[in-house]
């Protein structure tokens, strides 16, 4: 297995405002050793880590992250819709994540979040970043709903790779060997015992997305899950 059998979703998006620095830290906190992040681009091509394509959800703006620049998303607060606690935390760059999880020793699977951004621009900042700061292979996996940006990725790094999918779909196979993958992921909602078996007797690392429940987490295990994705892995592990 290359990660703890729970991974923190967004940082630990139960406990701290989502895709944020507080929310690595948090994280870190409490002894969760993966995270899972999310990186998409604004509009004048820097990468940050951030979910939606909008940034109303999460921030006190408005707006596409198209019509963001640095200046602009420096102004915005990112942590004050969560709770007072979090008021003013920013939304991160990529490399501040980045540095910040090597910091404090975690591991990462970042998803790629094309939002609509240019897919190559978004594949060569990322692996770029990653290569310039020299972001541990061993404490990284790199993730998509998006296979094409899994193949340009493949193109520009050895890391290793999980393929994202809502549902499997039949061609999963020819994907994950096209990009050379180590794991599939999965809506653990959705999963069979006879997709697991598919899955893992094609040599393949699975885990499931979102698990907020011990009863949904032991029904995975049981299936031969390697990991679930949960937005408070206390809830899981206790």
């Amino acid at each position: 297995m290359i990660m703890d059998s729970v991974i923190g979703h967004r940082g630990i998006a139960a406990l701290a405002p989502e895709n944020t620095l507080a929310s690595i830290r948090k994280a870190a906190e409490q002894g969760v050793k993966w995270i899972e992040l999310d990186v998409t681009l604004i509009g004048d091509g820097s990468a940050i880590i951030f979910h939606d394509a909008r940034v109303n959800r999460t921030t006190d703006g408005r707006g596409h992250l198209k019509k963001q620049s640095q200046s602009t998303l420096s102004e915005l607060d990112a942590g004050g819709w969560f709770s007072p606690e979090f008021k003013g935390e920013k939304v991160p760059t990529l490399q501040d994540a980045l540095l910040l999880i090597m910091a404090l020793g975690l591991s990462l699977n970042l998803e790629l979040k094309p939002n609509r951004c240019n897919v190559t621009r978004l594949v060569e900042v990322t692996a770029n970043t990653l290569m310039n700061i020299a972001f541990p292979e061993d404490r990284l996996l790199v993730s998509s709903f998006n296979h094409k940006a899994l193949v340009l990725f493949r193109g520009r790094s050895k890391a290793r790779i999980g393929c994202l999918y809502k549902s499997l779909p039949l061609n999963w196979q020819y994907k994950a060997r096209q990009v050379q993958a180590s794991a599939i992921h999965l809506n653990g909602s959705r999963l069979t015992e006879k997709k697991a078996e598919s899955v893992k007797a094609g040599g393949y690392e699975l885990y499931c997305y979102t698990v907020n429940k011990c009863e949904q987490a032991e029904r995975l295990k049981a299936m031969g899950v390697d990991g679930v994705f949960s937005d408070n892995p206390a809830l899981i592990t206790d």
